[in-house]
């Protein structure tokens, strides 16, 4: 079986599995063969609803000759983010550590250990004049590095891995659980960054923002946040500005229903065109 997604529970990864690359999923399998076969691993990440994934699919993934390169020098894995968002984020942050800014496609070249070394978006099939590197040329760059120099590529994924590693862990992390004064400040700060004209936070463009709502959530509930009546006044109505907002304008589909990815303005009237899943 050369292309493994025709079983896989993800729609995204399923739409991949007629592409003549021999796509494996995210597992352990896979790194093995890496491993064992001597082979730089190709993680590529994206989603259904992601233009661009489909542009790149279309021009590079579904021709025979590109597909031939990467099966031949590479081993890889497909990887629907909104199904494995922990592997997103840290191919992301490896590839905006690298490049200085991220996006889908995402394309991210790892040691067979799974350790980023180099990394991108969307690549063209064929040099178009704009400064980006055409695919097939960047697969043999890769893979003619990764045979002549695996040491320096070895030396940059720990650089790689020590930089996230630091990036994520809070400077006084310590391992003890938050104070009740510590999450009665951060509840604070959440709320200052809050726009009380349109909802959301901060300015254009306005993204949905979930894990900061769903903190606000949990800190509402929470005995010191709820003994500063104030506080828990402020917070009932952030969410009820912000998701009011959300649900009344552009972020929501009024005709098909679900929710865009983010909204171009800062009143949520004109939704980016990708629709989340």
């Amino acid at each position: 079986m050369s292309n493994r997604l025709a079983h896989e529970n993800s729609l995204y990864l399923r739409q991949h599995a007629a592409n003549p690359v021999h796509w494996w999923p995210w597992c352990a399998e896979a790194f093995a063969t890496a491993k064992a076969e001597d082979k730089p691993v190709l993680v590529s990440v994206g989603y259904s609803s992601c233009h661009w994934c489909h542009v790149m699919a279309r021009e590079s993934f579904e021709q025979p000759w590109i597909a031939d390169l990467m099966n031949q020098h590479f081993v890889c894995v497909k990887v629907d983010r909104e199904e494995r968002p922990e592997v997103d984020k840290l191919m992301m942050d490896a590839v905006q550590m690298i490049q200085g800014h991220g996006g889908w496609p995402l394309n991210c070249f790892c040691l067979p250990d799974g350790r980023p070394f180099f990394g991108g978006t969307y690549f063209p099939p064929e040099d178009r004049g704009h400064g980006q590197v055409p695919w097939p040329q960047l697969l043999m760059r890769v893979a003619d590095f990764y045979h002549r120099n695996k040491s320096e590529l070895a030396a940059n994924a720990d650089a790689i891995a020590r930089n996230l590693t630091h990036q994520t862990r809070a400077p006084d992390a310590d391992g003890s659980a938050p104070t009740p004064d510590d999450l009665v400040t951060a509840a604070r700060r959440l709320c200052e960054q809050h726009d009380d004209t349109y909802g959301g936070f901060g300015a254009a463009p306005k993204f949905p923002s979930p894990h900061t709502l769903n903190l606000l959530l949990g800190l509402r509930g929470a005995a010191a946040v709820e003994a500063d009546r104030a506080l828990a006044t402020r917070i009932d109505a952030v969410l009820t500005i912000t998701l009011g907002a959300m649900a009344r304008g552009g972020l929501f589909d009024q005709v098909g229903g679900g929710f865009h990815r983010y909204c171009v303005d800062r009143d949520w009237t004109v939704p980016h065109f990708e629709k989340m899943l």
